[in-house]
């Protein structure tokens, strides 16, 4: 009963654990290393950084693509190529979590070549895209899987990631606007623990009632003469809640007949790149942290019509 969905929730999960490996694998490694010099962006083209980062996208990649392929889709029947509409599927934050993903990858991918000294262009032609090739090889899988279908959706959320990554690197040559994340635990995941989530690990990467995606706009940067603290962000977040399938009755699986909403949020936040520092240890481990909205008082909105205010909401 419910398999399909079950199954793409699952492989959801899956996909979203391997972005999140992927993206902190990478600046991990820079993080282990002691010597301050390592972490310290070239001030010209070094080749030899240039081809290690090269090698190590290519090989992560390949290596997570083809690890996916024998671990999940090997399981499943092949099909011919083909797409499927699942755009209403979860009140879109399946798709909110493709722009995050892609855009976090991108920059990833741009920093990388910038910390090999490569230039501007580079940087945005074969770095950031890293995010919406990786993602869309992932759609390329499921097109091929008889199971499930690849998503236009999740292809134009992939690319929104991109562009809203490279477009700002265009217009500001700076990022004042980043998309963040964070996580709360919620009941539905006692419900269907197979698709929401058994322990809080799982929970993290597939209830997606407990999840908020945020955009965090940097106040200084759009008022740059002005006092306003250079690290301070307002976040618009967006979640929704009552979700136990994809898009199908909640009361095959509970009898409280939970109802599915949108949530809207109004917080404020920490740009933490733009906090001083001299070492390039810590940029790191800030570009990383990044990624993630910090508890903080916030206003929700719920269906426009019903206002929550939280003291600290997460």
């Amino acid at each position: 009963m419910d398999q399909q969905p079950r199954r793409k929730k699952i492989v959801l999960g899956l996909k979203k654990g391997i972005l999140y490996l992927f993206l902190v694998g990478f600046q991990t490694v820079f993080a282990q290393e002691r010597a301050e010099s390592f972490f310290k962006p070239s001030d010209s083209l070094n080749r030899k950084k240039q081809k290690g980062v090269f090698v190590a996208e290519a090989a992560l990649t390949a290596g997570t693509l083809i690890g996916l392929n024998q671990l999940w889709y090997a399981d499943y029947p092949k099909s011919d190529f083909h797409f499927i509409n699942d755009n209403t599927d979860w009140l879109q934050m399946d798709k909110s979590g493709h722009v995050f993903s892609s855009y976090h990858l991108g920059r990833l991918g741009a920093q990388m070549l910038q910390w090999s000294g490569a230039s501007k262009k580079k940087q945005l032609v074969y770095g950031a895209g890293l995010g919406f090739v990786f993602l869309t090889a992932v759609e390329v899988l499921d097109g091929y899987s008889a199971a499930w279908g690849a998503s236009y959706g999740d292809i134009i959320a992939n690319a929104s990631g991109t562009a809203l990554y490279i477009s700002q690197e265009l217009i500001w040559n700076e990022q004042r606007i980043t998309p963040k994340f964070s996580f709360h635990t919620t009941q539905y995941a006692n419900y269907r623990p197979e698709v929401l989530g058994s322990s809080f690990t799982e929970q993290i990467l597939k209830d997606y009632n407990g999840q908020t995606y945020w955009l965090s706009v940097n106040l200084h940067s759009f008022a740059k003469c002005s006092k306003i603290p250079k690290w301070l962000n307002v976040a618009l977040g967006y979640g929704a809640e009552g979700m136990l399938t994809g898009n199908s009755d909640n009361n095959a699986f509970s009898t409280t007949n939970a109802q599915r909403f949108r949530q809207f949020y109004l917080s404020i936040d920490v740009d933490l790149t733009k906090i001083k520092t001299r070492s390039h240890f810590l940029k790191t481990v800030f570009s990383v942290l990044n990624t993630v909205k910090i508890p903080a008082p916030t206003i929700e909105f719920v269906r426009f019509n019903d206002i929550k205010y939280h003291f600290i909401y997460f």
